[in-house]
């Protein structure tokens, strides 16, 4: 444990700077790269490029990432879904080359906004963002995800299959019983377990689609696209315009997860190691993943359930999870097996991490004792909650604000617009006082 760190939080099993013997460190690692592993493969597969070169830009992100941070911050990085609608457009018309160039503008964005944050300082997140906006934010970041679970688990070239949800409701209940029914080391892995018992069934059912597998190389490069390298240089300024906007959409997730991340170790993120190493490590990661031929990169939700429900925040599990993504891009075999998971098993366990991020937005509610009587909080949680959950976004031309990070400025505006107390509840007041001044009186 770092010498430095003096707080050590009591409801985890392993907090952030305690390192796990290296037999189960090694399994929770591959714990977390299951859960990320597949929607960091999906997104290059969405719009036409390697799945391995975005397994390695995750890795080396990741990394990137915590040097940033000075290793405070058990967070993994993965592909970003707030930029596909833009690479798949750009894509077909000016290839890959405009997609990195677009990247890496976003990256540099994040990199200025945090030598910004550097200048005036992070005391302005607590004010902006209360507990009455933090807590629906965060069950705003799992609930979004909802939808996602469920569509895994139940759908099957988008047509309802009965055997598909009947994997994913037996991947949830196993891992249920791994999480509640034993103890030690086979609860903290209860999630890899439970992918595993949902794999096996797969298997028997005859879901499991191994053809990649037999397709893959046990030893590849992945494919690597460097501009001056690969491609000659280019000005893309339409991909510039287009995708570099879009680095403040996902900046205002990136600060929900730290927020989650705050509530979950029982620490300040925003403050040590400070709100602009985040967004510098972050920055950092999506310009590396623009210069090797990989998608933007940010924090991931998946990852944050992992935590959640294992207790164990230990950023070496996390470094391990982004040492093995580097590995396992150069060894095509066991990419392939682990791309073969079917997506049912991805959605049972979806059902429990997203909903556990949601679990912990009420958590912060419940502990800040934040009152429901109070027409305030009320209207600021009720915007956030049903624009969030909703699926409300902003389209500006090309340029979309997505719906967790519409509602967040909602209720950051609201918290701001807001008076203390409504018209009504001063009126009511008053006549109470009124009241009681003249029963005094009297």
């Amino acid at each position: 444990m770092n010498k430095k760190e003096q707080f050590h939080n009591p409801d985890a099993i392993l907090d952030v700077y305690e390192k796990p013997p290296l037999g189960q460190g090694v399994l929770l690692s591959l714990q977390h790269m299951f859960a990320m592993f597949g929607s960091t493969v999906l997104v290059p597969i969405l719009i036409g490029i390697s799945p391995s070169i975005a397994l390695l830009s995750s890795g080396v992100g990741t990394l990137v990432h915590m040097l940033c941070t000075h290793f405070k911050i058990p967070a993994y990085l993965g592909s970003s879904f707030a930029f596909v609608a833009t690479m798949q457009a750009l894509m077909k018309t000016d290839g890959y080359p405009a997609v990195a160039q677009g990247a890496i503008a976003a990256g540099l964005v994040y990199v200025i906004v945090s030598i910004v944050i550097a200048k005036i300082g992070s005391g302005w997140v607590n004010k902006v963002l209360p507990p009455i906006v933090v807590g629906p934010i965060i069950i705003v970041i799992g609930l979004s995800l909802a939808t996602t679970a469920a569509n895994d688990a139940m759908l099957n070239n988008q047509k309802y299959d009965l055997t598909y949800f009947g994997v994913a409701i037996f991947t949830l209940v196993m891992t249920l019983i791994f999480q509640m029914c034993f103890k030690g080391f086979t609860s903290l892995i209860s999630i890899m377990l439970g992918i595993v018992c949902g794999y096996v069934l797969s298997c028997i059912l005859g879901i499991v689609d191994f053809s990649g597998v037999a397709k893959a190389a046990w030893f590849s490069i992945p494919a690597l696209d460097v501009p001056g390298i690969s491609y000659h240089f280019k000005w893309y300024p339409a991909a510039i315009l287009t995708m570099a906007p879009i680095a403040f959409v996902t900046m205002t997730e990136h600060m929900g997860h730290i927020m989650v991340l705050n509530s979950l170790t029982k620490r300040d993120f925003f403050k040590n190691p400070g709100l602009h190493r985040t967004m510098l490590g972050d920055g950092l990661s999506t310009i590396i993943a623009g210069f090797i031929g990989g998608p933007p990169t940010t924090s991931y939700g998946e990852n944050i359930g992992v935590l959640a429900m294992t207790k164990v925040h230990s950023v070496w599990v996390l470094a391990g999870a982004a040492f093995f993504a580097i590995l396992f891009s150069f060894i095509g075999k066991v990419a392939a097996v682990i791309e073969s998971i079917p997506m049912p098993v991805i959605g049972g366990i979806s059902f429990l991490l997203f909903g556990t991020i949601a679990s912990n937005g009420l958590k912060i509610i419940v502990d800040n004792k934040i009152d429901f009587g109070e027409k305030r909080n009320m209207l600021i949680a009720s915007v956030i909650l049903v624009i969030g959950i909703g699926g409300a976004y902003l389209q500006l031309g090309s340029f979309q604000l997505t719906s967790v990070a519409l509602s967040t400025i909602m209720g950051m505006l609201l918290n701001w617009i807001l008076p203390k107390e409504a018209a009504s509840e001063k009126a009511l007041e008053e006549k109470k006082y009124k009241e009681k001044e003249q029963k005094y009186f009297n």
